[in-house]
């Protein structure tokens, strides 16, 4: 069982868009049918996305960086917006796994394995990956894979995706989701045919091209891939058992990258400070990611050596050597104004240096200067929680987009804020959500019938937690019921 045939990714490069004076024929689509949208509704869609993507926090790490989320949604909204059907909603997220993987789940939710990222030479690279997996999505491959399964509640069959996925990078944790699912004699097998395959590579490269990335980078990663999967032996990764890359397919996407003139793709700034940040945080040995960004840091452009002059502050941050990881920020902080990340990293080091007065001040400024940074409001609140301002971190959590009030650590950030202003009722409550964003619906029964238990409830949370218990009740059943 296996979820989405994955692409996977290793070097080439990024933007500018094609000149006008070369027309590429847009690829006429064929006709998907009815049968996928007959089985589940726009409605179903989202809430089978939603249990999906809840499910895999369960079975796998999610980051809950800010930078690196934010990074990865705006590659992938860039990329949706070229697609066939940029009005489909879309999710990006990256999975915390040095596995070589990326995948389309149900609503449009796609992940990328950090691995996976760390694997790419250049941005298009990746671009590449998420324009296949956004194919696949538009093209609707998944439901009609699954239209088998269509009489299976929403929670027992985002869950049995989750558990496939999970089981090809961590496959004791899968084989056990699967087992107690299949145990109900609840299973289904998700196939991709060649066609589907080959389809998401062609309408990918399409959406790659019109993003302005390099649709070279497509059979560039093909071509290294079929090279490296000769040494691999009997170790061979799961991702090149499952999806062989053949010599067709390397010549099919190469004679369609040929139709796109060539020319330079550079990498954006941000795709090279997220991958300097996964490099130290997935890092098994500082000692030898020191080492490697000391070697890039005598080489390159100015901005590629300013890059790895940052992956080594992270170091020394992630080392608790304080004084020389302010140094390389503030040096940073001043040559480049203008970049969040640097202003951002300068201010973490003071508040977890606990010099909280400096923080605040830092934070304060690049507030002013970048003030929709989401990055910069969920690592102020943090940093006003540790010094004791939960309402002024209040204020400023409030201040997230909308987009943003969704996500674990949003509500884990309001749970502490009300904690600390001595409102436990909200506090239960919003522990209770973190716990049902997380996977966990049972920890989120109990947390709201804590807080049910508090006194001086105003009629309005009464009714919120009697209908967030309802919801959570009824689901815990549902699941129960399938078991």
């Amino acid at each position: 069982m296996r979820l989405i045939p994955v692409t996977l990714a290793l070097g080439l490069s990024l933007f500018c868009p094609p000149p006008h004076a070369l027309e590429i024929d847009k690829i006429q689509l064929p006709d998907m049918g009815d049968s996928a949208g007959a089985i589940i509704s726009p409605i179903q869609e989202k809430e089978f996305g939603e249990a999906f993507f809840r499910n895999l926090h369960r079975q796998a790490e999610i980051s809950q960086d800010v930078e690196i989320q934010q990074y990865i949604e705006n590659i992938g909204r860039q990329l949706a917006s070229h697609s066939d059907t940029p009005s489909n909603p879309f999710h990006f997220f990256v999975v915390m796994d040095q596995n070589i993987n990326a995948f389309a789940g149900p609503g449009g939710y796609i992940g990328v394995n950090s691995g996976l990222i760390l694997l790419t030479e250049a941005e298009s690279e990746l671009a590449s990956v998420m324009a296949h997996e956004i194919a696949h999505v538009t093209q609707r491959h998944l439901y009609r894979s699954i239209e088998k399964a269509s009489k299976l509640s929403i929670p027992t069959v985002a869950a049995t995706l989750a558990a496939i996925l999970i089981g090809t990078q961590s496959p004791n944790m899968g084989q056990a989701a699967l087992m107690a699912i299949q145990a109900g004699n609840i299973q289904f097998q998700i196939d991709f045919t060649r066609d589907h395959e080959k389809e998401a590579d062609r309408v990918g490269m399409q959406t790659l091209a019109e993003s302005n990335f390099d649709p070279r980078a497509m059979p560039a990663f093909f071509e290294k891939l079929q090279q490296s999967s000769r040494y691999y032996g009997k170790g061979v990764p799961e991702f090149l058992r499952t999806h062989p890359v053949s010599e067709n397919r390397v010549a099919d996407t190469r004679g369609r990258a040929e139709i796109y003139p060539y020319r330079q793709y550079p990498d954006s700034l941000a795709y090279q400070l997220v991958k300097a940040k996964l490099a130290v945080v997935t890092a098994r040995d500082t000692k030898a990611a020191m080492q490697h960004f000391t070697t890039l840091e005598m080489q390159g452009t100015s901005e590629q050596r300013a890059v790895a002059r940052y992956g080594m502050g992270l170091v020394q941050l992630q080392n608790l050597q304080f004084a020389a990881a302010n140094q390389i920020f503030q040096q940073l902080a001043e040559q480049y104004p203008n970049q969040p990340q640097y202003i951002a990293a300068l201010a973490r080091t003071a508040s977890e240096s606990h010099d909280y007065d400096k923080a605040g001040k830092l934070y304060e400024a690049a507030l002013a200067r970048f003030p929709n940074n989401a990055t910069v409001k969920i690592e102020y609140t943090r940093s006003l929680l540790k010094g004791g301002r939960a309402e002024r971190a209040k204020q400023i959590l409030q201040s997230l987009p909308e987009d943003q009030k969704d996500q674990p650590y949003y509500y884990e950030l309001l749970a502490q804020i009300f904690a600390d202003l001595k409102q436990p009722g909200e506090s239960h409550r919003y522990t209770a959500e973190y716990y049902y964003a997380s996977g966990d619906t049972e920890s989120a029964i109990t947390q709201i019938r804590l807080a049910k238990q508090q006194n001086d409830l105003s009629f309005q949370l009464q009714a919120i937690l009697n209908e967030r218990l309802n919801f959570f009740l009824s689901e815990e059943e549902s699941r129960r019921m399938e078991r």
